[in-house]
């Protein structure tokens, strides 16, 4: 059972930072990429962020400080338009997704640790 709750709140949470990132995408850089393209960031930005938080994860601030600009990176890498556009994007995915966290756990349907975004 451990692992169909592991595949459930991986589904739950590709497909919170999916919503998260095309939102962004829409707002900040004005282009409509697709929702396979806002998808496959998120898994490759949510497989960077596990992979350098495995690594410096521990050091204080720091470590959390590398996994989010390597995050950053990542959306950096698939949209055009700069960092400080990627920065937008994502705080418009983080924003995104904390309130369909919250929402949806004020209604009791999951609870708030479902990741779709680092840092939820």
């Amino acid at each position: 059972m451990a692992i169909l709750d592991s595949l459930v709140i991986f589904l739950v949470s590709l497909l919170l930072g999916t919503v998260g990132i095309y939102a962004g995408v829409r707002l900040v850089a004005d282009r409509d990429v697709g929702y396979g393209n806002a998808a496959l960031t998120a898994l490759l930005g949510a497989v960077a962020w596990g992979i350098v938080s495995f690594f410096v994860g521990f050091i204080p601030v720091l470590g959390a400080l590398l996994a989010l600009v390597v995050w950053i990176g990542v959306i950096n890498w698939r949209y055009p338009g700069g960092w400080i556009t990627a920065a937008g994007i994502g705080f418009v995915a983080w924003l995104v997704v904390f309130v369909v966290v919250y929402v949806l756990a004020t209604l009791g349907l999951i609870t708030p640790d479902a990741l779709g975004v680092p840092g939820i």
